[in-house]
């Protein structure tokens, strides 16, 4: 891979993940706070990203992989996404808002797997070259939600527009992308498309307790996405009462979680050789558990220092399942299904889990909400966090008990 291609592929990256990174975080803050929803309507909005991502291997499968460029897909999908997302800084209404957010995830959605596919294909050694692209996804990330924070506009109109923005320079820049045509020709089954090869995994029980759990995982990781942010800004506005918001800088304070995914994801190989997968997944679990807890019992005062160990633990928490989960995958896989078995795993993740997962972490809220004075909602925030410790301790119990799978030997297909 030449050097401007490989800056082409870091840009599209970046750019990728500041759109995506400038809401996604923030949402259930804006939507509580500008549109007054209550915790399930926050909740269905987020699980509108899960519906969008269970549809969107279909949108991939159907289109991009066989009828046209990928980067021109790329570009019209981020355009049409940047109109759209003009539209919902219109909108006051929180049921009007879910069905636009939806629209606008079905275009979104695609575009995650698309820019993966589209830096792959240029690509000599992607196992080596890709975490260098990828990274500046993360770095993206870190870096618009500090800009959200130090703009104090985490609760304001002004993350969806830093995306529209954002989106409409990708859809442009989409169209200058190395040419990236379809890779595929004929007819495609629906089997194929949701990869039914893959299915054959299942024969192996470890696997099987794998994906049960990456789905019921999936819901400690909603909870955290939809309330950290609302929780950490009560706990501040209770410590600092009569002080703006916007000062808290708490997407400051919770971009320290993604600056710990990138290093403990560099550290993943060599503790996936030492301690295997079962013991690195378990510590993950655990992870889980510890931060939920220190979510519930920090305080923005004496105590506000669990409150950055739970942030810090994102890296440990994500990375060592879920990366770890793709790493275990794709060695069960083997090199026939490699793809199809990847797949299989996001939908079970991003679709499935973060569905169930977004629809409980909406109505869990609402049901240890109670009005207070002067109409004001008060959140019984330690009783919510205790409901994805809980999981995730189940989760824990059902690895321990069930998976034995340590050296992730490949299924015979």
């Amino acid at each position: 891979m030449n050097q401007t291609t490989r800056i082409q592929l870091s840009i599209m990256m970046f750019l990728q993940f500041f759109v995506w990174g400038a809401w996604y975080g923030q949402m259930s803050k804006y939507l509580t706070e500008q549109l007054h929803a209550t915790g399930d309507q926050v909740g269905n909005t987020y699980a509108a990203f899960s519906i969008a991502m269970i549809f969107s291997p279909f949108f991939i499968g159907m289109l991009a992989d066989r009828f046209f460029h990928a980067e021109k897909v790329l570009g019209v999908l981020n355009l049409t996404g940047a109109a759209i997302l003009f539209y919902l800084t219109k909108i006051n209404n929180p049921d009007t808002f879910y069905w636009v957010m939806l629209v606008y995830c079905l275009t979104f959605a695609p575009t995650i797997a698309l820019t993966s596919s589209i830096a792959m294909r240029h690509m000599n050694v992607p196992e080596k070259e890709f975490p260098a692209i990828r990274v500046f996804g993360t770095l993206a990330w870190i870096a618009v939600v500090n800009l959200v924070g130090f703009l104090g506009v985490g609760d304001k109109v002004t993350i969806f527009q830093i995306s529209m923005i954002s989106a409409a320079i990708l859809g442009v820049f989409s169209f200058f992308l190395p040419s990236t045509p379809p890779v595929t020709t004929g007819k495609v089954s629906f089997g194929q498309i949701i990869g039914k090869d893959a299915f054959v995994l299942f024969k192996d029980r470890s696997f099987v307790i794998f994906f049960i759990s990456s789905i019921l995982v999936c819901i400690p990781l909603s909870f955290y996405y939809t309330w950290a942010n609302p929780s950490l800004t009560d706990a501040f506005k209770a410590a600092m009462p009569g002080a703006d918001p916007g000062s808290f800088n708490i997407e400051n304070k919770m971009s320290l979680g993604q600056a710990s995914e990138v290093f403990f994801m560099l550290i993943i190989p060599f503790a996936y050789k030492r301690y295997g997968v079962k013991n690195i997944i378990i510590i993950g679990l655990l992870a889980w558990i510890i931060r939920f807890l220190l979510f519930g019992y920090g305080n923005a005062s004496s105590g506000v220092w669990m409150f950055y160990i739970a942030i810090l633990l994102h890296g440990v928490c994500y990375d060592f399942f879920f990366v770890t989960g793709q790493i275990y995958t794709d060695h069960k896989a083997g090199e026939k299904i490699k793809a199809q078995a990847q797949g299989l795993i996001t939908l079970a993740t991003y679709g499935i889990g973060m569905f169930i997962g977004s629809i409980i972490a909406g109505k869990v809220k609402d049901l240890y909400t109670t009005q207070g004075e002067a109409t004001m909602a008060i959140t019984n925030w330690l009783k919510v966090w205790y409901v994805p410790a809980g999981i995730a301790a189940v989760v824990l119990l059902l690895f321990l008990l069930f998976f034995k799978d340590r050296k992730s030997e490949p299924v015979s297909v």
